[in-house]
C-alpha cells in the first residue's frame, strides 16, 4: 500500500499547487484527513516551530515595510542600478539576492523588478536577461539568509542529531550557503548575459514596435521609486532591522550568550523568533509606525500565505513519511549511502511540487536523518530545496513575465521552455556543487 499511498500524497500536492498559496495548505488538509481516518496513519505533529519563525520574521519585515524601510532600501538599490545601467544583467540579480538575504523572503522582488526592466529596455538590453535572472536569484538566496524559514528548519533538533552536526550553528550554515548561492547567481548571470537575441535583432520585438501603441508604451514608460521623499523614520527602521540581523548572527557565533544557567543553549530557532518579535516592536515604537498599515503590505500577505501553505503541506507529508519510514529507509539507504549527492534529486523533485523551500526541508529532513545522511552533504545540498522555477507558476515568476513590457520574458509554447528554466538549473547546480565543497571544508 505504501506506493499507492505515496502516489496519493503527490496527487494531493499537485492539486494544491493548482490553487497555489493558501489553497496549497488547505488542500493538504484534505489529504491529512484521508491519511488519518481512511488510510489509518497516525498523525504526525504539525510544524509549529517553523510556522512561529515565519510569523515572527514576517511580522518584523512587515513592520519595516509599513515604516517605509523597504521603500528606502529599494531607493538605495535603484540609485545603484541606474548608475551602472550597462551591467544590469549582473547587478539586477545581485540586488534581488541581497534583498532576500536581508529580508528572509523573496517577495521584495515585486517592487524592484519593474525598475530592472525599465533600466534594461532604456539601454537596449534584452529585459529577459536581467529580469529572469533576478527572479531566480531572489529565491536562490533564501538558504543563505539568517532569518529565512528554510534555514530555521536546518537548525532543528533532528538535524543536530546527525553525526558531525551536534555543534552546528547558524554561522556554520551561512558560511556554506551564502557564498554558494552568490556564486550560483554569478554563474546564472554569466549565462544570462549572452542569452537571446539583441533587441535590434529580435524579429518578434521589432514587429511589435510597428504598433504605435506598443512603441508609445515603451518610449514613455518610466518606473522609479526615487521621486518620493521618505522621512528619517524610514531610514531608522532599516538601521534597526539590520541591527536585528547582526544581533542574531552574533548570538549564533557566541552560544554562551544564549545559555541560561546550567542548561543547554537556547535554540537558534527560538532566538530568531524572540529577536524578530522584539525588534519589530522597537521599530513600531521608535519609528511611530501606523499599526493598521502592517497587514496591508506585500510582505505580510505573502508571508502569512506561505505560513498556511507550509502548515498543511508539512503536516500531511510528515504523517506519510513517519508511517512509511521503515520500508522507505530500507529502499533508499543503500543508494544514498553509496551516492549521497543523489539526495539532491529528492529535494529538487519535492520542491517542484510544493513551491516552498521550507516545506521541502520539513518533508525530507526527517528522511535524511532516518537514513543517516552525512551532515556536510545535507548542508551542502541546501540550495536544491529551490526548484519551483521548473514549473512557471510561482508568483514572482508570473509577476516578472507581466512586468516585462517588451515581452521577452515569457512562458514558452511548450510550457517548460520558459525564461526561468536555464538560469534556475545553472544557479542551483553551481550552488550545490560549491556548497558540497565548502561543507566538506568547514563542517
Amino acid at each position: 500500500m505504501l506506493i499507492p499511498e505515496f502516489i496519493f500524497l503527490l496527487v494531493m500536492l499537485y492539486i494544491g499547487s493548482r490553487y497555489g498559496g493558501i489553497g496549497l495548505g488547505v488542500i493538504s488538509g484534505i489529504g491529512l484527513l484521508i491519511e488519518v481516518f481512511i488510510l489509518r496513519m497516525p498523525p504526525a505533529s504539525p510544524p509549529v516551530q517553523v510556522m512561529l519563525i515565519i510569523i515572527a520574521v514576517v511580522c518584523c519585515a512587515a513592520i519595516l515595510e509599513a515604516a517605509g524601510g523597504l521603500k528606502y532600501m529599494l531607493q538605495i538599490a535603484e540609485r545603484f542600478l541606474r548608475k551602472n545601467p550597462k551591467r544590469i544583467t549582473f547587478f539586477g540579480p545581485m540586488v534581488t539576492w541581497l534583498l532576500s538575504i536581508m529580508l528572509g523572503t523573496g517577495h521584495a522582488v515585486y517592487s524592484i523588478m519593474p525598475i530592472i526592466g525599465d533600466i534594461a529596455i532604456k539601454n537596449q538590453i534584452r529585459p529577459e536577461r536581467p529580469m529572469a535572472a533576478a527572479s531566480v536569484s531572489s529565491q536562490l538566496a533564501l538558504t543563505g539568509s539568517p532569518i529565512s524559514a528554510v534555514v530555521a528548519c536546518y537548525l532543528g533538533k533532528d538535524v543536530l542529531s546527525l553525526p558531525g552536526l551536534e555543534n552546528l550553528n547558524l554561522l556554520d550554515i551561512l558560511l556554506v550557503t551564502t557564498p554558494a548561492t552568490f556564486l550560483g547567481v554569478i554563474a546564472l548571470c554569466i549565462f544570462s548575459n549572452f542569452r537571446g537575441k539583441e533587441l535590434k535583432d529580435d524579429v518578434e520585438y521589432q514587429k511589435k514596435l510597428q504598433d504605435p501603441a506598443f512603441r508609445a508604451e515603451i518610449e514613455s514608460s518610466s518606473k522609479t521609486t526615487l521621486n518620493e521623499v521618505l522621512p528619517f523614520s524610514a531610514k531608522l527602521s532599516v538601521y534597526l532591522f539590520l541591527l536585528a540581523l547582526v544581533t542574531i548572527v552574533a548570538i549564533a557565533i557566541f552560544p554562551e550568550v544564549r545559555t541560561i544557567g546550567a542548561g543547554k543553549p537556547i535554540s537558534m530557532g527560538v532566538i530568531i523568533q524572540m529577536m524578530m518579535l522584539g525588534f519589530g516592536g522597537v521599530i513600531l515604537i521608535v519609528c511611530k509606525t501606523p499599526v493598521k498599515l502592517v497587514p496591508n503590505g506585500v510582505v505580510f500577505k505573502s508571508g502569512m500565505t506561505a505560513c498556511i501553505a507550509i502548515f498543511g503541506i508539512a503536516w500531511m507529508s510528515d504523517t506519510y513519511f513517519s508511517y512509511a519510514m521503515p520500508e522507505f529507509k530500507a529502499a533508499i539507504t543503500g543508494m544514498v549511502n553509496e551516492y549521497p549527492w543523489t539526495f539532491a534529486f529528492a529535494l529538487f523533485a519535492v520542491s517542484v511540487v510544493v513551491n516552498s523551500q521550507a516545506a521541502t526541508a520539513k518533508i525530507l529532513l526527517p528522511v535524511a536523518v532516518a537514513i543517516g545522511l552525512p551532515g556536510p552533504v545535507l548542508i551542502g545540498l541546501m540550495p536544491a530545496t529551490y526548484a519551483y522555477f521548473f514549473i512557471p507558476n510561482y508568483p514572482s515568476d508570473i509577476a516578472t513575465v507581466n512586468f516585462d513590457i517588451s515581452g521577452t520574458t515569457k512562458i514558452g509554447k511548450y510550457y517548460f521552455n520558459h525564461s526561468f528554466m536555464a538560469p534556475g538549473l545553472i544557479g542551483v547546480v553551481v550552488a550545490c556543487c560549491i556548497g558540497l565543497l565548502l561543507a566538506q571544508l568547514t563542517i
